[in-house]
């Protein structure tokens, strides 16, 4: 293995882990089917959920979670062709 697929390697690695955290730390949806019913309450809290830390945590585990996509093909790419 050369130095890019061993760099890549380790930034791919320490990225999984960074996702595996994000994922964890986020609450779950509690409501689950009881929306169904019309039991959901449209409150401030949740007009104003794009400002909240749990929506923030959504946004960085999308982030987080293209850019552990976008390596692991790189990554494959690399050691396939091996450059």
């Amino acid at each position: 293995m050369n130095t890019l697929a061993v760099v890549l390697t380790c930034v791919d690695i320490v990225v999984c882990i960074a996702l595996i955290i994000l994922v964890m730390s986020q609450e779950g949806n509690d409501q689950g089917m009881g929306i169904v019913g019309g039991s959901g309450n449209n409150s401030f809290y949740e007009k104003s959920k794009g400002r909240t830390l749990d929506e923030k945590l959504k946004k960085i585990t999308l982030f987080t979670a293209i850019l552990f996509a976008v390596l692991t093909v790189v990554l494959f790419l690399v050691l396939a062709r091996g450059l």
